[in-house]
């Protein structure tokens, strides 16, 4: 995916759905209308990554996304709404590189349902014949009866 220096490539990821490398405007603006307002960033991994997400998705009620978890397996915390995963530069955002795409892309590739139960919450993957993108979905869906 070509890039100049007024773009970003990066992986945006949806509830329910794979991750999709896209190219956005590189500013603030871009940014937030990928995520739905306004952005709130979290650096998780030792890559030079970030995840920019809605600041105020969980309280928005945005669907829950994608589980965090630490290096002994427990979940921390759930994006909620979409998010992007951007490249981290020496000041600012920049563009992924191939293969730190590829490693999120794999990362967040399975699309996850969550089930509350008592104070907890389950984090189920969701199997691949459940995920369809939105063209399949409109071509798929059946028509609608409507009464007069």
């Amino acid at each position: 995916m070509e890039q100049t220096e007024n773009t970003l490539s990066v992986l945006k990821i949806a509830p329910g759905q794979y991750p999709q490398q896209v190219e956005i405007d590189n500013d603030l603006k871009a940014l937030q209308q990928a995520v739905g307002g306004s952005i709130g960033a979290s650096y998780p991994f030792e890559d030079p990554v970030a995840i920019v997400y809605n600041d105020d998705g969980k309280l928005m009620g945005l669907p829950l996304n994608r589980a965090l978890w630490d290096e002994d397996g427990l979940m921390y915390d759930v994006i909620a709404g979409t998010f992007l995963v951007v490249g981290l530069g020496e000041e600012d955002f920049v563009s992924l590189s191939p293969e730190l795409a590829q490693k999120y892309e794999e990362e967040f590739h399975q699309p996850e349902a969550f089930l509350p139960l008592g104070r907890r919450l389950i984090v189920i993957p969701v199997p691949d014949e459940s995920v369809q993108n939105d063209a399949e979905k409109a071509v798929n869906k059946p028509p609608v009866e409507h009464d007069r």
